[in-house]
């Protein structure tokens, strides 16, 4: 059985940081890309950040680059969102992925950025 496991959302204040975790089982967590995905109210899921099996590439979508960061610790079967600088329009439920042929998704964790 997979699972992917979120950690680390909850409420902070504009301009603060939070970490989130995301630990798998029941894969080989090496070989699959991770991502993480948010989703606000009346908008569609979409990539916020990625990260190669390796961990040698990331990307990010534009609206976070330069305040969040992606990492993985293979040896953990976990990856990491650093968000920095979090904004207002940084709230959502953000979803941990992880892509190699198929794909699974966390359950997703609610973020809040509000003073």
């Amino acid at each position: 059985q997979v699972n992917l496991v979120e950690s680390g959302g909850g409420l902070v204040q504009p301009g603060g940081s939070l970490r989130l975790s995301c630990e798998a089982s029941g894969i080989n967590f090496p070989l699959y890309a991770m991502s993480w995905y948010r989703q606000s109210p009346g908008s569609l899921r979409e990539i916020v950040a990625q990260i190669v099996a390796d961990g040698t590439t990331t990307i990010f979508v534009a609206s976070v680059k330069g305040r969040f960061n992606i990492s993985r610790d293979n040896a953990k079967n976990t990856a990491y969102l650093q968000m920095d600088s979090v904004q207002p329009e940084d709230t959502g439920t953000y979803y941990c992925n992880a892509r190699w042929g198929h794909e699974f998704w966390g359950q997703g964790l609610q973020v809040t950025v509000s003073s």
